[in-house]
């Protein structure tokens, strides 16, 4: 707080140092960027917000449907270095809209069912393609979990 009051202090003396040794026209030059200075410090915090938002998004994301079986590339940090580990699986739930938009990816991983939850604008997604599209007439599959081995198979579509 204390550095900034000093900053708009020193900024004060130089606009008022430099008002008084320029030509009238140049003064109202100079009172224009304080102008758009006092209405971008009006902003609603929802506008805030919306344009923080707004700069997280990813826009490479493809289409992901409900039964899509997608390869999520995330990140790994081990000490100092990082790398990309691919998970593979069946996309059975989809969440939320936006910044907060999820997805959850289930496999089968050594005979036991394994679900993640993807946060798709997350920095620890690295990529996600869809590998092939499944046929489904639910919002969720939540069923697939009680199933095993070849009941598990969802059938593919062709057509997106």
């Amino acid at each position: 707080m204390a550095t900034e009051s000093t900053e708009n202090q020193a900024a004060d003396q130089v606009v008022s140092a430099t008002a008084s040794t320029a030509a009238p026209a140049a003064t109202a030059v100079q009172e224009k960027p304080a102008a758009t200075k006092a209405k971008t410090g009006k902003l609603s915090a929802q506008e805030l917000i919306r344009a923080f938002e707004a700069e997280q998004l990813k826009d490479e994301l493809p289409d992901i449907y409900v039964g899509d079986t997608v390869k999520v590339g995330v990140r790994i940090r081990e000490g100092n270095k990082e790398r990309v580990q691919p998970y593979e699986g069946v996309v059975i739930a989809k969440r939320h809209g936006g910044l907060n938009e999820t997805i959850t990816v289930r496999r089968i991983f050594q005979g036991i069912g394994v679900e993640r939850v993807f946060m798709l604008h997350s920095p620890q997604v690295a990529s996600v393609n869809v590998e092939r599209r499944g046929k489904v007439r639910r919002a969720k599959l939540f069923y697939l979990r009680d199933r095993v081995g070849k009941a598990t198979r969802v059938k593919q579509r062709f057509d997106r």
